[in-house]
């Protein structure tokens, strides 16, 4: 079959910028130093204002995701900004070859960068599905290894910085702390530096002894979980610095670590053999890739209960079960089920109130989110749970107001 796509080459790595989109800052900031460590020049996207939305709404149909009007526009954004040399550039997206619209975004911006004039800039695909093949960026075992120790330290950097920040007396300290963190992490997991699973426990106490050393203050803070399709429940870009809002209301913020989204995609896996006798020949492989996930997030849970008083995930396991008289598991596009599961696993931890973001027409997050709100409710009283629509269209404003009137009836 005829390749219809611009593959990155070895030739590429020598000279090109690879732009990452902006998900979650403090995870994709690792991944792109583990990138930099294995000779491809990369940069963090972290811009941010109305000209993002404006951009993706010029070349892009404004019945499109979100998230994919913002990824796309924040791309073309900076081919067009003076910053890079389109010429020297390439784009790389993240897909994990769901059925969801977002397996469609590659070809969107590809369609994108044709009409904006860019068409010749290659776009990467980054997947460990291998839905394409970009002999310059190659998708290695010490390359996977090093991006789940990132995903690793991520989740933990995030869920210690959300713990303490509401609570820091010296404002800012937890934000630069976590900054501190990631740079020096970054640095430790160069292509050269052997990668000790026995330094990395360490490295987790180590982190753990930082963040508890930064004063607090004994107030009382609401506690708000924040769950959604992916993008918009972890881009500062996709709900407008919804983290920060809520910090400023007076909220302490709970969201799901990224791990929990890399377990559901291999169980989902798993289950596609047990339900559908999909895959007979890949489940022993997905097996072991479960356990050894599960087995890392157990070993830092663990971790996190030993050395200090901070809030420690949920077991993926246990977040499964919670399921179980709410929805299926084969209900699995996009966020699917997890969307259920994280919802009831807040209100398993006693966190009552929970904001669920979504873009504007995201069927999967309308029926696994906001369509499981209802009998979530009825089954656990005291929640509160408001769903928040992102949209180019959507103001601010009005989102605010209504994540304001949740705050106001909350019990906590």
């Amino acid at each position: 079959m005829e390749k219809t796509y611009i593959s990155f080459t070895e030739e590429m790595k020598k000279d090109y910028t690879v732009l990452i989109p902006n998900m979650l800052p403090m995870h994709f900031t690792l991944i792109s130093k583990v990138m930099q460590n294995f000779g491809i020049r990369s940069e963090l996207l972290l811009t941010q204002g109305q000209h993002i939305k404006d951009t993706g709404l010029k070349y892009v149909h404004n019945d499109t995701c979100y998230p994919a009007i913002l990824v796309i526009g924040q791309f073309i954004d900076a081919l067009q900004s003076g910053k890079y040399d389109p010429h020297k550039t390439a784009l790389i997206l993240f897909q994990t070859g769901g059925g969801c619209r977002a397996s469609n975004y590659i070809n969107l911006l590809r369609k994108a960068l044709e009409k904006a004039g860019y068409g010749y800039v290659p776009v990467i695909s980054m997947s460990l599905a291998g839905l394409e093949d970009h002999p310059g960026f190659k998708m290695t075992v010490p390359v996977i290894h090093r991006l789940m120790y990132a995903i690793l330290y991520a989740d933990l950097l995030m869920l210690l910085r959300n713990q303490c920040r509401p609570y820091e007396i010296k404002k800012g300290e937890s934000e630069a702390l976590a900054q501190a963190w990631t740079d020096r992490l970054a640095a430790e997991m160069g292509a050269s530096n052997k990668i000790s699973y026995k330094k990395i426990k360490e490295t987790y106490k180590k982190i753990l002894a930082d963040f508890n050393k930064i004063p607090r203050a004994e107030v009382h803070r609401t506690r708000v979980g924040v769950v959604g399709e992916i993008f918009v429940k972890y881009s500062p870009l996709g709900n407008n610095n919804l983290e920060d809002f809520l910090v400023k209301e007076g909220a302490e913020v709970t969201v799901p670590g990224l791990l929990d989204f890399c377990l559901y995609c291999v169980y989902n896996n798993l289950m596609d053999t047990k339900l559908l006798g999909r895959n007979k020949g890949q489940y022993a492989v997905w097996r072991i890739a479960y356990k050894f996930f599960i087995k890392k997030q157990k070993d830092l849970i663990d971790i996190i209960k030993e050395n200090s008083e901070f809030d420690p995930p949920t077991p993926f396991e246990h977040t499964v079960s919670l399921i179980k008289g709410y929805i299926g598991i084969g209900a699995k596009m996009g966020e699917g089920w997890l969307l259920t599961a994280e919802m009831l696993e807040l209100a398993d931890k006693g966190i009552k109130n929970i904001v669920c973001t979504q873009p504007f027409g995201c069927l999967p997050n309308h029926i696994c989110g906001k369509g499981m709100m209802r009998p979530i409710k009825e089954k656990n009283p005291d929640i509160n749970i408001v769903a928040i629509d992102y949209d180019a269209g959507a103001t601010a404003v009005n989102q605010e107001n209504r994540i304001k009137l949740m705050l106001a009836n909350s019990s906590d």
